[in-house]
């Protein structure tokens, strides 16, 4: 089975994982290539200059010196990049010029002749000519229990609404938001870990979750578990407010 993996140039979490999953993936199984969008982690195409700013207005000087140290320590650290894992485990790295629903973008995806795609922190909107692109389908990882907090940074929303547990899933993806079947869902305890540690720990759940989904498709022995809608919650991006209330809660970030 051939993969293409559709993920995002992100500079603190993702090339850990990505290395992980490729190394423990089924046999027969490998990962071909890999779509890699620039790294969004506000949901839609900003600038860097736009992307500090809001992290700044929003989250505050101490998470903004945090996070900045951190990306400066990961620049001087060029193996633990996207880019460079990729490399490391001969994934061919596919950067499009349009959007991936544009009929070049498919055509790229498509030479490659994935079996699956799979969906890691992919941070544009899919179409159904993506969607029905590969012949296993098109499968998403999401860090909550869907169908209850769907949509954006779940380990925020969870920790500031003062859940018990949290978890992954691993969908098929749909022209909706999160809302496709559920092949994979895992649940853990929230603890009083950071929301730092818990989007680490939550990444790794989901690289777990990932493989295990694969094992089933693999062997075609699954049976999906409903996304229901009338049951769903959805968050967008916290504002300052949030912000507030999650520390005077008395959660932490890191």
């Amino acid at each position: 089975m051939k993969i293409t993996l559709l993920t995002q140039d992100e500079p603190f979490y993702l090339a850990e994982n990505i290395d992980y999953l490729a190394n423990n993936l089924p046999d027969d199984v490998e990962i071909v290539s890999a779509v890699l969008f620039n790294a969004s982690p506000f949901g839609k195409k900003e600038t860097f200059y736009q992307k500090a700013k809001k992290t700044l207005s929003i989250f505050g000087l101490k998470f903004f010196v945090f996070y900045s140290f951190r990306f400066l320590i990961r620049k001087l650290q060029p193996g633990k990049k996207v880019p460079r894992i990729l490399k490391k485990n001969n994934i061919t790295e596919i950067r499009l010029e349009k959007s991936i629903n544009h009929r070049d973008s498919l055509d790229k995806i498509k030479s490659y002749d994935p079996d699956l795609l799979i969906s890691i922190a992919g941070n544009q909107i899919f179409k159904s000519q993506l969607i029905n692109l590969a012949p296993k389908g098109c499968l998403n990882l999401h860090t909550a229990l869907l169908p209850k907090y769907r949509g954006l940074m779940p380990s925020f929303w969870v920790m500031k609404n003062n859940e018990v547990k949290t978890g992954v899933s691993v969908f098929f993806v749909d022209e909706g938001i999160d809302s496709g079947p559920i092949l994979v869902q895992k649940e853990m305890a929230i603890g009083n870990r950071t929301q730092e540690q818990l989007i680490k720990d939550s990444k790794q759940l989901g690289m777990d979750a990932i493989i295990e989904a694969i094992k089933k498709i693999k062997h075609g022995d699954y049976k999906l578990i409903p996304n229901i809608d009338a049951e769903k919650t959805y968050f967008s991006f916290p504002t300052k407010e949030d912000v507030r209330d999650f520390k005077l809660k008395g959660k932490r970030f890191f």
